[in-house]
């Protein structure tokens, strides 16, 4: 199989998908920056390895990735035990200790994005990425790899090196934090 593959184009053809992508997982433009430095770099220490069985977008972004779980793993551990007790303290008003479910005040409010309106969503996915950027970088990281990125549990506990029950506690302030974000900037 004859593959052409050109590191001379990458930069014009890639920088900026790999750019975004790596912003939207990362809350450090700098790092992101870096991060798809060290990809490119990567990528040429190992194109010889590229079979062509995939396009060369696919191939430098599942290098990113490899770069972003590196990333997101010297970030993991800065959580410590007592971060974990202090967030399960400060959200015992949010639900109800009998069942489990929001208590009234805590509880989300309607959005208002029943139907589709590409100008809504994309000034919501606007606001949505402001709001991950202020989430701190392990809760980012977290997020993005559950939510977006569609890793599965198990998965991301091994890769940040995290406790069943740091992730879930992580999970929930992460989704505590952007739900209050979007309720202030979108509602």
């Amino acid at each position: 199989m004859n593959i052409h593959i050109d590191p001379h184009s990458w930069v014009r053809a890639h920088a900026d998908y790999l750019y975004a992508y790596t912003r939207a997982r990362v809350n450090d433009e700098e790092q992101a920056r870096d991060l798809v430095q060290e990809t490119f770099l990567a990528a040429l220490e190992k194109i010889n390895t590229f079979e062509g069985r995939s396009s060369e977008r696919t191939w430098l972004t599942a290098i990113l990735r490899n770069k972003i779980i590196d990333h997101y793993r010297k970030k993991s551990s800065v959580l410590l035990n007592a971060d974990v007790r202090q967030a399960e303290d400060e959200q015992t008003g949010f639900f109800n200790p009998d069942d489990g479910h929001w208590n009234s005040e805590p509880a989300p409010k309607h959005f208002g994005i029943d139907d589709y309106d590409p100008l809504r969503s994309k000034e919501f996915d606007h606001i949505l990425m402001k709001c991950m950027q202020k989430l701190p970088a392990l809760w980012l990281s977290v997020f993005t790899m559950k939510h977006m990125d569609d890793e599965a549990t198990d998965i991301i506990l091994a890769e940040l090196k995290l406790t069943s029950s740091n992730f879930w506690v992580i999970i929930h302030r992460a989704k505590l934090n952007l739900r209050a974000c979007l309720q202030k900037n979108w509602i």
